[in-house]
């Protein structure tokens, strides 16, 4: 089975960085498109990054910037590199990857369906 676990997320003040990780397993994910989502108070999930096959990216305009997306296909890892963190990017981050068949969310020209638990990042003022 696809398995996607998450880590890295904690607190910090802002202007703080910090450093996102998503083991893949069950799923060749370099030839998939792979991503991170957010679900911050108040507010529906979004999609803040992705990354697909060839290694092209894309970020949400409110991270573009500060957040950087990549892969470490020897270690079947994805991360997400937050610098600058703002107190409005508190919120549960998602490793996702796409799912063609069944996937039900569209962003970045991928259909998401795998999903991980989520990790907490919170930033204070």
């Amino acid at each position: 089975q696809v398995q996607l676990v998450e880590s890295g997320g904690g607190s910090v003040q802002a202007g703080g960085s910090l450093r996102l990780s998503c083991a893949v397993s069950g799923f060749t994910y370099s030839r998939y498109c792979m991503g991170w989502f957010r679900r911050t108070p108040g507010k529906e999930r979004e999609g803040v990054a992705t990354i697909d096959s060839d290694g092209s990216t894309s970020y949400a305009d409110s991270v573009k910037g500060r957040f950087t997306i990549s892969q470490d296909n020897a270690k079947s890892t994805l991360y997400l590199q937050m610098n600058n963190l703002k107190p409005e990017d508190t919120g549960m981050y998602y490793c996702a990857a796409e799912d063609s068949v069944y996937g039900r969310t569209w962003y970045g020209g991928c259909r998401f369906g795998f999903w991980g638990q989520g990790t907490q990042v919170t930033v204070s003022s």
